[in-house]
């Protein structure tokens, strides 16, 4: 399958949402490996005018992503519990907490403008995160030439995604940075990269080419990916820092600066990994008050964010101290040197 996209290279960047840009997609692919754009953020236009972009930057192929949750109606006294709790953080700030929560994102798989533009801007890979789109929508995918790929923490996911077509499986580690990729955020698995990169090969009924994610952050960590039988590894953290990335300045110093990442709900509604931060310090006064749920509890986090930095959400991998301060362009070469 990985033959496909004509890689010379086996080192994905992650496909981040709002920090990916077209710039850095290009540079990774133009260096030999597969670049990415997280789209699941973006609107439909959004997205087609980062794709066309990416175009015109390489002529290699790289991946996009969109999100597959599972949408639901809001609980209101759900929202309302929430926003009260967090209302003493706006008073703090002499501000208004929101009076109701957002749903920022739509789900691919209810979304078939999504499909369409795919269909339509025909990227040589596409990847999915937080479940699986129809079958119908997968057919169709590949019907056009595109690769399909999934984010799965565990086996029964891999199972899953494999019975219903998906090409590729990225298995994400417990150690990655962002948003887990569980189908059921309930279920978290915990299983290390290393240990379900092993899962998924040695497993008989496993017949797909596995991308190892999670806490790599250098060309050692990569072959030693490869050496269990993984096709290839996928990077996010380490591609952060770049100057190709969108990410402010706050947090690529951040970065730097702080060594210690945890996982958490509350900041999205969904488990995900980033550096400690006032976050993580409020979630010993919430037991008793439960989240909105994905994506509306991300809705007011974004608010207070960016109304104190101490709030500030900067996600990062587990290994976020081995980062090197590098360009795409030096980064890859850097890998690939550790690689080879």
């Amino acid at each position: 399958m990985l033959n496909q996209l004509n890689i010379k290279y086996p080192i994905f960047l992650a496909p981040m949402a709002g920090v990916s840009t077209p710039a850095l997609a290009a540079a990774v692919s133009n260096a030999g490996g597969l670049g990415a754009l997280g789209l699941g953020s973006s609107t439909i236009d959004g997205a087609i005018h980062q794709i066309k972009q990416t175009k015109l930057l390489t002529p290699n192929a790289f991946q996009v992503n969109f999100f597959c949750h599972e949408e639901y109606k809001l609980d209101k006294e759900q929202e309302k519990d929430w926003i009260h709790f967090l209302s003493k953080e706006f008073f703090r700030l002499g501000k208004e907490a929101p009076t109701q929560l957002q749903q920022l994102y739509s789900s691919f798989k209810n979304n078939d403008d999504y499909t369409n533009l795919l269909l339509d801007t025909k990227p040589k890979a596409v990847s999915f995160h937080f479940g699986l789109p129809s079958y119908s929508q997968i057919s169709a995918l590949k019907s056009s030439g595109i690769l399909t790929m999934v984010s799965v923490t565990q086996l029964s996911e891999a199972l899953e995604a494999q019975a219903l077509g998906i090409d590729i499986l990225i298995a994400q580690g417990i150690e990655a940075g962002g948003h887990r990729g569980m189908f059921n955020p309930s279920r978290e698995s915990g299983i290390f990269t290393s240990d379900l990169v092993s899962i998924l090969i040695e497993h008989p009924q496993i017949q797909l080419p596995v991308v190892a994610a999670g806490g790599i952050m250098a060309g050692d960590a990569i072959r030693k990916m490869l050496d269990l039988g993984a096709s290839a590894a996928q990077l996010g953290t380490a591609f952060i820092q770049c100057e190709e990335s969108a990410a402010n300045q706050s947090y690529k110093n951040a970065l730097f600066q702080q060594k210690n990442t945890q996982i958490t709900d509350i900041i999205s509604g969904r488990p995900a990994r980033g550096l400690i931060s006032q976050w993580h310090q409020i979630l010993a006064s919430c037991h008793e008050v439960q989240h909105s749920g994905y994506p509306y509890t991300y809705d007011i986090a974004k608010k207070l964010s960016t109304l104190d930095p101490a709030f500030s959400i900067y996600w990062a991998g587990s290994n976020v101290s081995n980062i090197r301060r590098l360009n795409a362009q030096a980064l890859m070469e850097t890998l690939i040197e550790e690689l080879l």
